[in-house]
């Protein structure tokens, strides 16, 4: 009968595996981006599964939102230290702004030779159309209460003034985002603080170089040398309802309440998600794979 009996039953070692892929923030009805209210319970899931030797994250992102990548970071670090178990980190194609901040939640961080590390920096983008609008005959009207409430209207002409609030901005920003890695990685970060902050990013072996990894490996194979042959590594995946289209971390009063608005789930009712809001996520989403060349 030994051979019918899960390993994870039978004492062996136990790793649970939660995966992070994908846009951080970056959401439609269809499209789901990784926020912590999507990846929270497959957190705290994987971190009470038994007595686990460790958790393992694989990560394969390409960044999104600041306050997302920062919130699921320090989730990860809060219940590392709550459960007293080490996590490592296994970088797939890419690790890159926001999913090296997460990336960094771990002990330990370990890539494959080509993936992608780094771009350890902040970046907004947006398009000025003030003068096409201006050669059709378009008149741009805006009411506001509060002078700088449209501050950047890609309609309007850019000003500089609030194009340095907004870089100020983002220098707040990647200052907590150097102070994270800092924190991190230690004294195990190497590299000329100029060239690791500058928002650059690099394959594996070089990140390796300038301490922003650890190692260079795969989860079976590095999880099998670290903890034995029979280690378990059972897969920790999120929640998700009918063609994935459940809204991670809401509840079903919550549901009603945003099928009411349009926001919801509800395919039969008419207020179906927007066709085009989704294009626009997945054209983002796209642009953002695509600066890393995958």
């Amino acid at each position: 009968m030994r051979p019918a009996i899960p390993k994870r039953w039978r004492g062996a070692p136990v790793v649970p595996v939660v995966r992070l892929a994908g846009v951080i923030g970056i959401a439609s009805p269809l499209r789901p981006g990784l926020t912590l209210a999507g990846v929270a319970r497959s957190l705290d899931r994987a971190f009470a599964m038994g007595k686990p030797k460790a958790v393992a994250l694989a990560i394969n992102s390409p960044g999104g939102s600041a306050v997302q990548s920062h919130l699921i970071s320090r989730r990860i670090r809060q219940l590392a230290e709550e459960k007293s178990v080490p996590v490592i980190a296994f970088v797939e194609d890419v690790a890159a702004s926001g999913g090296y901040m997460i990336a960094c939640a771990a002990d330990e961080i370990v890539c494959d030779p080509s993936s992608i590390v780094g771009s350890i920096g902040v970046v907004g983008a947006t398009f000025g159309v003030a003068e096409a609008i201006k050669k059709l005959g378009i008149e741009r009207r805006v009411y506001t209460a509060g002078e700088k409430k449209v501050m950047l209207d890609p309609f309007l002409p850019e000003k500089p003034e609030d194009v340095e609030h907004l870089k100020a901005i983002q220098r707040d920003i990647h200052e907590t985002f150097i102070a994270l890695v800092r924190t991190s990685r230690g004294a195990r970060l190497t590299g000329p603080e100029n060239t690791v902050f500058s928002g650059e990013y690099w394959s594996a072996r070089t990140a390796l170089g300038y301490g922003l990894i650890d190692r260079l490996g795969d989860l079976r194979a590095v999880l099998r040398e670290r903890f034995g042959e029979d280690v378990t590594t059972p897969l920790v995946s999120t929640e998700r309802g009918w063609l994935g289209r459940r809204t991670p971390g809401v509840g079903a009063a919550e549901m009603a309440y945003l099928s009411g608005l349009g926001l919801g789930s509800g395919l039969g009712s008419g207020l179906g998600p927007s066709l085009a809001e989704d294009i626009l996520s997945a054209l983002e989403a796209r642009a953002l794979w695509a600066r890393y060349g995958l």
